[in-house]
């Protein structure tokens, strides 16, 4: 199941510049690669920039890790509740309210970090579980119509657009 193949219907609108930057990636092969990238990536994080902040009021490296370990959550639980033919429309969440109720300031990079990972660990095997047929059912969230296969190359998408994020205003 290549990205090449999503339709613009299968998602929202405001998840288009996630997808659109994949290219042309298989869902389970980058739902792993882009583990891995994103964990070497972050370990080459000096100690110093963990809870750095470019402007006032932006998120802290710290910050963007525990967002990516909240969404990845609610990204995979809508796909499951997608995949099993649940029709019943999830609310949207707030990132920020998520991320001002957190305690990221008294983790470390490196255990936010392993938390990420095992999230999307899970990630991967949810979606290694899903036949062809279960990737194509729809669900509601946000009040936007999803495939279970877009939410998955969604959750890669916002995983590279954050990494590009902290590459370009961080370090």
């Amino acid at each position: 199941m290549n990205s090449s193949s999503l339709q613009s219907t299968e998602y929202a609108s405001y998840y288009s510049p996630y997808i659109n930057a994949l290219g042309n990636v298989n869902l389970i092969e980058e739902l792993e690669n882009s583990m891995q990238n994103f964990e070497e990536f972050l370990i080459q994080i000096p100690s110093e920039k963990h809870e750095y902040r470019y402007a006032e009021g932006k998120w802290a490296i710290k910050d963007i890790v525990q967002h990516l370990v909240d969404a990845e959550r609610v990204f995979a639980y809508r796909s499951l509740r997608f995949a099993r033919k649940d029709q019943t429309p999830l609310p949207g969440f707030d990132e920020n309210e998520y991320v001002e109720a957190t305690a990221t300031n008294s983790r470390t990079l490196s255990d936010l970090l392993q938390e990420y990972k095992a999230v999307r660990l899970a990630t991967l095997y949810l979606f290694k579980s899903f036949t062809d047929e279960e990737l194509m059912y729809t669900g509601i969230a946000s009040n936007n119509s999803f495939t279970v296969r877009a939410m998955g190359f969604i959750a890669i998408g916002h995983l590279k657009h954050h990494q590009r994020i902290i590459a370009e205003r961080y370090l």
